[in-house]
């Protein structure tokens, strides 16, 4: 029980460390910094970019270290030092530096965390401490939201950033319970059982182009996040234009909502071993055209929240479940962070391309229509869920 203690621990404070930044980085430097908004999305674009390229040499890198609680904690005091900088000197210059740094951590932290849960368990408790990794991540989520909300409204508008090094400090201090002769470094890769000509080594990379379960996997989460990634800030600009004045209030609660509802998502994942990780996956497909749809046809802010709530389900229950689908597929090869470094590069492709198609969409055709065209693009990772991506779940677990 006290490593599954620390791992809990470890996701609550990491999605504080994470969350004490996050999209309060952008209000700050445009309400109180007096950065205008070309400025701040020249930043946030450069950044971005960094960031999603270095997904998968940060992925390689997290597969061959055998210090992986070590990164992590570089990873969290660099992190609450780019807060602290962002604090003290928002100037062009320290933020884009800050901002990059921010980007390339943000490949570091959960794809770490979930290497190390796959080097510590066992395949028969993966699933059960995945998705228990997940709740204890969306649950730290909701907590730092709401205490940002409150310091940067009654306190300073700075508080979130002084947050970051205290919630750093005490994810420092938990990783010393998670005992590094727990971790299976090749298991952590996925070369517990080896599929290989050289075996204990990891496959050719070339190979990996081979893996038609992860290529179609790859695909259906890049298409996923295409369609979805618009829809939020599409129903923040719907609530503004239709709701002057309370358009603030009601993203939030848009937001909250969806929050509360990948806690849900993230549950059901023990079961993926008693009902199989495809019926999990396709339910999260399901639901972000149906999210689109629903948006498409009402504007009421009560069918936008049971389409919130769909939206936290859908994307909550695919975030979690990926990491146990991709240790799955990627048993034997030596390169399961790798992957997982790809397929976030790729869902980081599909979330950012999208903005400017859903913007030209609105310009010509409208809100309804812009929405009508994004659920059909999700039924296109829906049927890949269906038709294409094969039960992973293994044997022993289907006795």
């Amino acid at each position: 029980m006290a490593p599954r203690r620390s791992l809990d621990w470890l996701n609550f404070f990491l999605a504080d460390v994470r969350g004490g930044m996050g999209a309060y980085v952008n209000v700050y430097l445009f309400a109180y910094a007096g950065w205008d908004q070309q400025t701040l999305g020249s930043v946030l674009t450069v950044s971005g970019l960094i960031g999603i390229t270095l997904h998968a040499p940060i992925g390689a890198l997290i597969d061959r270290t055998r210090s992986k609680r070590g990164l992590l904690v570089a990873s969290v005091v660099a992190l609450a030092l780019a807060a602290l900088a962002i604090a003290f000197w928002p100037t062009v210059p320290v933020v884009l530096a800050a901002d990059i740094l921010m980007a390339i951590l943000g490949a570091v932290f959960a794809p770490t965390v979930a290497a190390i849960t796959v080097g510590m368990v066992g395949r028969e408790e993966l699933a059960g401490w995945l998705g228990r990794n997940a709740v204890f991540d969306r649950a730290g989520n909701l907590f730092i939201a709401a205490i940002v909300g409150l310091l940067g409204t009654y306190v300073a508008p700075q508080a979130p950033f002084f947050l970051v090094p205290l919630f750093a400090s005490l994810t420092c201090i938990v990783m010393r319970g998670v005992d590094p002769a727990t971790i299976d470094h090749a298991r952590a890769r996925g070369l517990e059982a080896a599929q290989t000509d050289r075996p204990g080594e990891p496959v050719p990379w070339r190979r990996l182009l081979t893996y038609r379960p992860l290529l179609t996997l790859a695909a259906a989460v890049a298409l996923f996040h295409f369609a979805n990634a618009p829809l939020l800030p599409l129903i923040g600009q719907r609530f503004a234009l239709q709701n002057p004045g309370a358009e603030l209030g009601l993203t939030s609660i848009a937001i909250i909502v969806s929050q509360v509802a990948t806690i849900a998502a993230a549950l059901l994942v023990p079961w993926a071993d008693t009902y199989g990780r495809k019926p999990l996956l396709v339910l999260a497909c399901l639901s972000l055209p149906v999210r689109a749809l629903l948006c498409a046809f009402s504007s009421d802010p009560v069918v936008i929240g049971a389409a919130q709530l769909l939206d936290g389900f859908g994307g909550g229950l695919l975030d979690a479940l990926l990491p146990l689908l991709l240790a799955d597929i990627m048993r034997g090869s030596g390169h399961y962070s790798a992957a997982r470094g790809v397929t976030g590069f790729l869902q980081g492709v599909g979330g950012s391309s999208s903005q400017v198609v859903a913007g030209t969409l609105v310009l010509y055709a409208g809100y309804p229509a812009t929405f009508q065209v994004f659920s059909l693009i999700a039924v296109i990772p829906l049927l890949l869920a269906i038709l294409a991506i094969p039960e992973t779940r293994p044997r022993w677990s289907q006795k």
